[in-house]
């Protein structure tokens, strides 16, 4: 991390505040690694699409968080439609935050729907699943396209009904 020295001695104190709570601060983690960890009772996220999808894809209940862009929408679907989560909308005091994780490490029904959503997952996209033949038919289409279609001056593509090689 760059910075100028005032960041990074704040920055230095900060990890050892955190270092002498038991805890550690990583610029990155495997987070696929992470939420499939038994450990893991919950996952507080921002809602991101990636983040989103990793929490459904390791069947962990979800704390949603959103913030801004497609966060929020994320978080509705998470909850609304697969009702693996616990949706904070826009508070931020600490009492919200507390009974969010407690519901979502707690409630049996959460637990159950994010198990539920990723074996789905597993099963749409594991050999022979509908997301694994979807995407084999897509790939078979750009294939076919490419065949079939030439570039043109400007990067546009023509469709030819026969090719000239």
């Amino acid at each position: 991390m760059a910075g100028n020295n005032h960041d990074d001695a704040l920055l230095r104190q900060a990890l050892l505040d955190v270092a002498g709570a038991g805890a550690c601060v990583v610029p990155w983690a495997p987070q696929r690694d992470v939420l499939r960890h038994r450990a893991v009772g919950c996952f507080l996220t921002h809602s991101g699409w990636n983040s989103t999808a990793e929490g459904v894809a390791e069947g962990v209940p979800m704390v949603c968080w959103p913030f801004f862009a497609d966060q929020q929408i994320n978080s509705r679907l998470v909850g609304a439609v697969w009702g693996n989560r616990v949706d904070m909308k826009d508070a931020c005091e600490r009492g919200v935050v507390e009974r969010s994780v407690k519901e979502a490490m707690e409630s049996g029904e959460i637990r159950r729907s994010a198990r539920r959503l990723a074996e789905q997952v597993k099963r749409d996209t594991g050999d022979g699943g509908s997301s694994a033949l979807e995407f084999e038919r897509l790939v078979g289409f750009i294939r076919e396209l490419m065949h079939s279609c030439m570039v043109i001056p400007g990067g546009s593509f023509i469709r030819v009904s026969h090719r000239l090689n």
